[in-house]
């Protein structure tokens, strides 16, 4: 049986794990949600008594923002960077700070700053990395990776990986180090055209409460 999404409440996407419980613990605050709903279920659609929660890939949030399905969403600048949906980007949340970076071994870093032409780049971010070398006017050979990117210069599979950094732990427990800082990245608060229209006063007063609290910090 199709679920049909309450169309009077204000759906939001978001990634399971540790962003979702900051975003929850944030609309908690900042008073736009008296509940606490739980990620700890198979439960793909989560409802309170104002909205919608759908769980899913950080990767999917903002295409279910872009077409709709969900007013509004959280999302990473390095998300946003590489899937580059047609959405708003009302509110930096200060959340899911890390920063976007090359990385690879130590005696690679002179081969990369000797203006190479042609670098093998590994990374879950084929168009970030595109973008950061062709302004550099440096060609790259992708190849796309989804874990454990850290293994591709260790065994020769690429030159350098563009990953986000957080800590730093990863790549110094692999013998990495970065080579150089994209930018940074942190998660915002996007919202779907249409929606931002068509329901323009819950999604200002979203938007308002979200930025009253982040100035008060």
């Amino acid at each position: 049986m199709v679920k049909k999404l309450s169309t009077e409440k204000i759906t939001v996407a978001l990634p399971k794990g540790r962003l979702f419980e900051q975003t929850i613990s944030i609309f908690n605050q900042c008073g736009i949600l008296n509940e606490k709903p739980s990620q700890d279920s198979r439960k793909l659609i989560l409802e309170t008594e104002d909205f919608n929660f759908l769980l899913v890939r950080a990767k999917d949030v903002p295409t279910y923002v872009e077409y709709g399905v969900a007013d509004i969403g959280v999302a990473g600048d390095d998300v946003l960077l590489e899937m580059k949906p047609d959405v708003y980007r009302p509110v930096d949340l200060g959340i899911g700070v890390c920063t976007i970076m090359v990385a690879g071994l130590p005696e690679d870093k002179e081969k990369y700053f000797a203006n190479p032409t042609l670098l093998k780049i590994a990374t879950k971010y084929p168009n970030i990395a595109k973008d950061f070398f062709g302004e550099k006017g440096i060609k790259v050979q992708i190849i796309e990776l989804y874990g454990s990117i850290e293994l591709a210069p260790l065994v020769g599979l690429a030159d350098f990986i563009v990953d986000i950094v957080e800590t730093g732990r990863t790549l110094k427990e692999n013998g990495l180090v970065v080579i150089e800082e994209i930018r940074p990245s942190s998660a915002k608060l996007i919202v779907n055209r249409a929606s931002y229209k068509t329901k323009n006063e819950k999604v200002m007063s979203i938007i308002e409460k979200l930025e009253n609290m982040l100035v008060k910090g």
